[in-house]
């Protein structure tokens, strides 16, 4: 895709490759990326990241391709990054603000509600906030101890660093603090997260 570089844009091209068309995201993701490039670069840079998405606009509980909203994000990341820190400081932004807009739907409110202020509640039931997000994957944590364990994730599109924001923005929704999240990649869409918080 025009303007990544080559690592970056290999990625994209393994996990596009990957994805099939009942692969999909609820447009209030794509939502939150569109918001966030706006306020970094104005109308025009909204108009080159739904360009590469492929898609002209989103209403939030649609689902839309993951194979759009990766080339959305891939795109927006390459334009934020100067202001977050590179490529994976951008995805990481993003994710937290996926989780934010997540966390302010029905769906996030009722997961807010069954965790009641327990870090440890929520990670265990956010395998089925994301079963109420996308449409893919599987998702499970193993405890380590009474504020760590490992979350892992199978078949999913994203890459870590914006998993890592999303994990980090819901344990802080619920009172976490000092929050520390670790990816590393155990497949082409297989990631372990290992999860720390006071």
């Amino acid at each position: 895709m025009e303007g990544l570089d080559a690592s970056v844009s290999k990625d994209l091209e393994t996990r596009l490759a990957l994805a099939t068309k009942d692969d999909t995201a609820r447009g209030l993701f794509f939502n939150g990326v569109v918001a966030a490039v706006r306020v970094l670069g104005g109308d025009a840079a909204v108009e080159r990241c739904l360009a590469a998405s492929g898609e002209k606009k989103f209403i939030d509980f649609f689902n839309y391709p993951v194979a759009a909203f990766l080339r959305l994000a891939f795109s927006a990341a390459q334009l934020m990054g100067p202001k977050y820190g590179g490529f994976d400081g951008a995805l990481r932004r993003m994710g937290v603000v996926a989780t934010q807009d997540f966390l302010s739907s029905a769906a996030g409110k009722t997961l807010l509600l069954l965790a009641s202020d327990s870090p440890k509640r929520l990670v265990g039931n956010l395998h089925a906030g994301y079963r109420a997000a996308v449409s893919y994957g599987e998702r499970g944590v193993t405890w380590t101890g009474d504020k760590t364990g490992v979350f892992f994730m199978k078949r999913d599109f994203m890459p870590p660093a914006y998993h890592e924001g999303t994990l980090q923005a819901a344990i802080e929704a619920v009172g976490g603090k000092q929050v520390q999240v670790h990816g590393r990649q155990t497949g082409p869409l297989d990631t372990e997260y290992t999860l720390s918080w006071e």
